[in-house]
Order: structure tokens, then C-alpha cells, then sequence
């Protein structure tokens, strides 16, 4: 399963000096290293790296290629070398690494269900779940690291165990740990084969002619703010192949309830494909969904429009259901999560509007 990397030193890369292009290696950190696939075709690497190092840019990665800090099997580069497989690309940098190593932290966690392999948690809005990107501590694993401190077999620092996929800090709801090696490989496979059913309530902005439709467009970081996705042009041979089911759930006129099924699960991947089609999550920031998208411009709904910004102050979106089958039994195991306080006192806002209001 190919990855991306969070390099959030990457972005502090300082703009190349009158020595740039003959770093002194004693002083340079090993901050990343890979080993380009079998079968990868040729591509510059400065494209090859955008696609798997999360928060950088396409310029930061050309800029750290032009100082002299992406290695090739041992050997600068520049960005327009083209990667071939086998081979290693190492990033160095001159300060050293952060400390990434998790360590148990007391924090609550909602278990839905608990067995020797596995955990399912309810994971709150709010709450990263990986330390990493200045978020080193009071995350979902630190606090399953706590939960998991008198288990001697479970090492919450190896990539065996723990966390088999992932949700946005500001997206409540469904995700599963493995706490052994075979439930982290066995869990990896299902995810990776779509062998899983996830799906996701969330609110978007918009009116749908359509009861239900199917999103299909590759996963990309977009080059204008590395911290958002966005769906690259059809045919495209740039980003990772993307599909979203859809279907509506209730209509409130300017907004829409709307039930997500993923096919894949890449990083923003309902947020970026529902931005794609017009309607953004209600309350999204970064995709543009805080502005007043649909409706009125009389002061009253601009000011109830506010009211429904306060009561969920993140982007609607909630993992509602996760399956897969258990690792050990081979069972069907399917969980399902009522809405947060936040997320239902939305719909029930929006829901109270339609009934008192003729929406056109």
C-alpha cells in the first residue's frame, strides 16, 4: 500500500544560501527516505514527491532539490531528475528530526468495541489522530497508547500495530486500531482491497436534482494551498484514483443531508469530491463551505447562518458506519455512531427552518 509522508520540517526549509548547492553532509538530518517502486515509471522527482509528502509544496520540494537536499542513492539531485524503481530518495535537512515518538497520554476514549486484536473508537471532533504537523501530543493514538500502557507486547511507536486508517482532526466518528501485527496486516488488506463499507452524514451546501450519484476523479494536493486536495482533470495521470458514492438523505433547500459511501479513502477525500461538484460541507473552512453559499441576503438568515456556524464550528461531517470482517474470526463486524451534539443540533436547526419557512 503506497503512503504519504507528514514532513512538517519540510516547510521550514530556509530559501537557498550563496553554499546551498555544497551542504556539509556532517550537518544534514535524515528527515525522509523511500524506495521508489517496481514497475514506477519514469517521472521528474520533484512531481514524484509532491504526490507523497504531505504539506509541502511542488515549489519547497523544487527549492530543497536546488539547495542540494534530495538524494538519489546517495547523490544530490535536481528536480528534474526523473525517479526509476529501486530507487532511494533520502530528504536531508540541517536541523534535526522532531520528536515524533508517542508517548501514553491520559485522555478519554469512547470504545465501541474491544477484543484481543482490535479496537473501535468513537473518535471526537476536535482530536488529531496521529502526532505529527505540530500536533505532537493529545492525540487518538497517544491516548491509545495509555489505554494500551500495561499490554508489554503492544509498542505504540511500531508501524505493525495501531492506527489502520485515518479521519480529519474535525471529523467525529468511526475508526479502527490493531493491536497485533496480523490484525494491523489482515485490516491493511480489506482496506486496501475495498474489501470495507464506510460511509459518512454529512450537510453540504446546495439543492441536488438528483437523488443519488457516483464521484469518480483522481486525489491531488493542490498546488495553490498544499494543505487542501483537489480533483484533478479527467484522464489525468497526476493524484490517486478517487470515488465517492452519494445519496441525499433529507432536503432543506439551501443545504442538503447527504449519506457517503467510500469506494477509497484518500486524504479529504468527501470534503475535496463534494467541493468538486458544487456543494461543499457546511462549515468547511478550508474548501470554502464558511461562506453563505445558498439563500437569502436579508440580515436574519445571515445571522441564523452565524447560529448554525456556532453550533458546529467544523466542517459536518460525521463516520457514521465502519465494516469490516474480524481479523481472527473471519466475522462480519459492522458499527454505527450516533451524531455528536454538535452535528445533530445542525440538522435539527436546518430541519426546524424548512418546516417554518417556504424555501424556494
Amino acid at each position: 500500500m503506497e503512503e504519504t509522508y507528514d514532513i512538517e520540517d519540510f516547510d521550514e526549509l530556509e530559501p537557498a544560501g550563496e553554499n546551498a548547492n555544497t551542504p556539509d553532509e556532517d550537518t544534514l538530518f535524515e528527515h525522509f527516505r523511500c524506495e521508489v517502486a517496481p514497475g514506477q515509471v519514469p517521472v521528474r522527482i520533484d512531481k514524484y514527491l509532491f504526490e507523497r509528502m504531505q504539506h509541502s509544496s511542488r515549489n519547497r520540494i523544487q527549492a530543497a532539490a536546488e539547495a542540494g537536499f534530495i538524494f538519489v542513492n546517495n547523490r544530490q539531485v535536481k528536480s528534474n531528475y526523473k525517479v526509476r524503481p529501486a530507487d532511494v530518495i533520502t530528504l536531508m535537512l540541517r536541523q534535526p528530526k522532531h520528536d515524533t515518538t508517542i508517548y501514553p497520554e491520559d485522555i478519554p476514549l469512547d470504545i465501541v468495541y474491544e477484543d484481543d486484536a482490535l479496537m473501535v473508537i468513537n473518535k471526537p471532533a476536535g482530536m488529531v489522530v496521529h502526532p505529527g504537523a505540530g500536533n505532537f501530543s493529545g492525540t487518538l493514538i497517544n491516548a491509545v497508547a495509555w489505554h494500551m500502557k500495561d499490554v508489554p507486547d503492544f509498542d505504540p511507536n511500531s508501524p505493525e500495530v495501531g492506527l489502520v486508517h485515518r479521519i480529519d482532526k474535525d471529523t467525529s466518528g468511526l475508526l479502527v486500531v490493531a493491536k497485533t501485527p496480523d490484525a494491523k496486516s489482515s485490516l491493511g488488506k480489506q482496506f486496501f482491497n475495498h474489501d470495507t463499507h464506510r460511509s459518512y452524514n454529512c450537510l453540504v451546501w446546495g439543492h441536488f436534482t438528483e437523488d443519488s450519484g457516483r464521484i469518480e476523479g483522481n486525489i491531488t494536493r493542490d498546488p495553490k494551498d498544499r494543505l487542501r486536495m483537489t480533483v484533478a482533470p479527467p484522464g489525468s495521470d497526476i493524484g490517486k484514483p478517487a470515488v465517492t458514492h452519494w445519496k441525499v438523505m433529507e432536503k432543506y433547500g439551501y443545504t442538503t443531508l447527504v449519506e457517503c459511501v467510500l469506494e477509497t479513502g484518500r486524504t479529504h477525500q468527501i470534503r475535496a469530491h463534494m467541493k468538486h461538484i458544487g456543494h461543499p460541507l457546511f462549515g468547511d473552512e478550508r474548501y470554502g463551505g464558511t461562506e453563505i453559499l445558498r439563500g437569502q441576503r436579508s440580515a436574519s438568515y445571515k445571522a441564523y447562518i452565524q447560529n448554525c456556524f456556532n453550533l458546529c464550528p467544523r466542517q459536518a461531517l460525521h463516520a457514521r458506519t465502519l465494516g469490516f470482517r474480524h481479523p481472527i474470526t473471519g466475522e462480519q463486524m459492522d458499527f454505527t455512531s450516533e451524531w455528536p451534539a454538535d452535528f445533530a443540533a445542525l440538522i435539527d436547526k436546518w430541519r426546524k427552518l424548512t418546516q417554518n419557512t417556504i424555501i424556494k
